[in-house]
């Protein structure tokens, strides 16, 4: 029998029939089973799940229609329109797996029908699922881990995006006293247009962007200078001054905190304390705005610097020895070394973790709220204080305020900034 290799009858058909009935593909390619499987699935899906489904994008729409109200004496519910809104999120999600499994079914039937036309014989059940157990085996194994980042990340994510475009605030949108709408991007505007919320915005980037800055950097050198100092021929004792600086990364990080927060405290502080048995006037280490910035990142060096230094310390035991004699060879300085041999090794080599430190510097909110709590007071920002940084003002406009909408188009404005500058850094630094 000869086959006609551009003979694509069976693949039309078969992708037809599923494009119009799920699991018909299957059956006219004769794998009953699988076919009798695909259309139960789908029936089940449609029959118990639509009107569901209908309802919880309607509710997404719509957001409710009746708030909760009290009629002589007792509570009559109402809509819920946060409980809507997830609820429609989970709904859309479950309605696109659909839709992905629908687009399935078609590929299926194409790919089985293409063999019918290629004169070869169509798997049985069997077959499929011991053909699929090899082949996709991988897939099965990431699909627990898909469902979960689904789920407990992509949902609440998506979540948190679409309530930047609500009025989702106190006092007179908060469920389910009063229903809560949709109102475009009213919020954006609101926070770059209101005087009050601009002023907040930009103060607190600004202070944002100079603290994950500076202290990123000033831990990179300062790491990278006790590391050389270690490793110089020199030092005597390198495994105690090796674990001597890095006890202060040992502590758990709250502890140490708190503590810094009760020795630079202005009142009653051991530091102010000592400097006044020295006849120096006290210092208002967390009451002066520029001093608390200060001391926020002078605590943050103390923390941070082990870790960088015993990262450049063994990054330092690789550099090739044969650069330096040369350097010497030439009449190389010291400083000539440093800045054309160590530095750019060093930064080759660190350039990821210097991004990612950045990044976590950025949303460092234990340091902040631990240590000043985003004090001293600001009078004119808007439910901040002076070392507020944006995830810090974000954790107060949510649960102090109730500032939901708000905080939520704050927070997409992170992480679009984070996303855009990590990315731009990766790219450049060929990390990627």
């Amino acid at each position: 029998m000869q086959v006609n290799p551009n003979n694509r009858r069976h693949r039309i058909r078969a992708a037809a029939g599923s494009a119009v009935l799920i699991g018909l593909g299957q059956l006219y390619n004769r794998q009953i089973v699988k076919g009798l499987l695909f259309l139960l699935s789908a029936q089940l899906f449609i029959w118990s799940y639509c009107p569901l489904a209908l309802r919880g994008i309607a509710g997404l729409i719509s957001l409710g229609d009746v708030p909760t109200k009290v009629v002589r004496g007792k509570v009559i519910p109402g809509d819920h329109s946060i409980f809507l809104m997830i609820n429609g999120v989970m709904t859309c999600v479950i309605v696109l797996l659909f839709i992905g499994f629908y687009a399935l079914n078609i590929a299926d039937a194409w790919k089985n029908g293409e063999l019918r036309d290629r004169g070869k014989p169509v798997p049985g059940f069997r077959a499929s699922v011991k053909q699929a157990k090899f082949k996709h085996f991988p897939y099965l194994l990431l699909l627990p881990a898909f469902v979960f980042v689904l789920f407990v990340t992509v949902i609440p994510l998506v979540f948190n995006v679409m309530i930047a475009f609500t009025n989702y605030s106190a006092p007179g949108h908060i469920p389910d006293r009063s229903l809560v709408d949709w109102t475009g991007l009213r919020t954006f505007t609101d926070l770059f247009a209101q005087k009050a919320w601009r002023s907040t915005f930009l103060g607190i980037s600004l202070w944002n962007i100079v603290w994950a800055a500076a202290s990123t950097i000033t831990v990179f050198f300062s790491g990278l200078l006790l590391a050389m100092m270690i490793n110089h021929p020199r030092i005597r004792f390198k495994k105690f001054w090796r674990t001597a600086f890095m006890l202060p990364w040992a502590v758990p990080q709250f502890i140490s905190i708190l503590v810094f927060r009760v020795l630079l405290n202005g009142s009653f502080g051991p530091v102010n304390g000592f400097l006044a048995s020295l006849g120096l006037p006290p210092v208002s280490w967390l009451s002066d705005p520029t001093m608390a910035k200060a001391s926020i990142l002078l605590v943050n060096l103390w923390f941070s610097t082990p870790f960088l230094m015993a990262l450049m310390a063994g990054i330092l035991t690789t550099m090739p020895r044969d650069l330096y004699e040369a350097a010497d060879v030439d009449g190389a300085t010291a400083a000539q070394k440093f800045f054309g041999i160590t530095l750019p090794l060093v930064k080759l080599a660190t350039a990821p973790i210097f991004i990612m430190q950045f990044a976590f510097n950025f949303n460092n909110f234990n340091l902040i709220y631990l240590l000043t709590d985003g004090k001293p007071n600001n009078p004119d920002y808007y439910y901040a204080g002076s070392t507020d940084i944006l995830i810090s003002w974000i954790f107060k406009m949510t649960l102090n305020q109730s500032q939901f909408n708000m905080a939520s188009a704050v927070s997409i404005i992170m992480f679009v900034f984070i996303a855009l500058f990590s990315l731009w850094n990766y790219r450049r630094m060929k990390a990627l």
